[in-house]
């Protein structure tokens, strides 16, 4: 079958976009607003873009033509920190994702620990065995929208945090022992499966 998205409702073409382009992995990016309290939510339209020098970006919906919190914080000050989630840190994840008063901090409602970032005012979450600090350079909005758009913002890495569990020879990241999660359709998600190489 064929699609237009022109001619589609919003939920359907987001139902075939989610449901097709999978897995997504998640950021979970906490800023800070003006009052320093701070904030904490997950992001599936979410990857790095480049290494030299590195970047990366997530993309906020904005239902009703509303920013997030997430958003207001970073156009407010330009900061951001990407918190990579694992299967360990998959419910608290997903406690951030609800809605609430953006007077709530999200990293009490999800019992997690923030530490401070090295070169920027967000928090990170201690309990992330990766996290990047980041310093927004370009941020977006979709144009010619229907229900609020969304707006993508890029920013650049200027701190790398890992845990050294996950670290092997070379730079290289253990699979086994970082276990990261990735973003499905509606209410799935999913581990690591099966992997197989092909040469280049």
């Amino acid at each position: 079958m064929q699609f237009n998205p022109n001619e589609l409702e919003h939920s359907a073409v987001y139902k075939l976009l989610t449901g097709s382009i999978i897995p997504r992995p998640i950021g979970w990016i906490s800023t800070v607003d003006a009052n320093g309290i701070n904030n904490l939510a997950p992001f599936s339209y979410f990857n790095a873009v480049g290494e030299d020098p590195p970047h990366v970006m997530f993309s906020t919906t904005r239902g009703n033509n509303t920013n997030k919190d997430t958003l207001n914080n970073v156009l407010a000050n330009g900061q951001f920190v990407v918190n990579m989630v694992t299967e360990e840190l998959a419910e608290k994840m997903n406690t951030t994702a609800q809605t609430v008063p953006s007077d709530v901090d999200e990293f009490q409602l999800a019992d997690v620990t923030p530490i401070p970032s090295m070169l920027i005012k967000p928090m990170r979450v201690k309990e992330s065995l990766v996290t990047f600090e980041c310093e927004m350079v370009h941020h977006y909005f979709l144009e010619n929208h229907k229900n609020g758009g969304a707006c993508i913002v890029i920013g650049r890495i200027v701190m790398m945090h890992f845990d050294d569990s996950i670290l092997l020879d070379n730079y290289k990241i253990n699979l086994e022992t970082y276990k990261p999660i990735a973003r499905l359709a509606g209410s799935n998600y999913a581990k690591l499966g099966e992997l197989f190489s092909i040469k280049r």
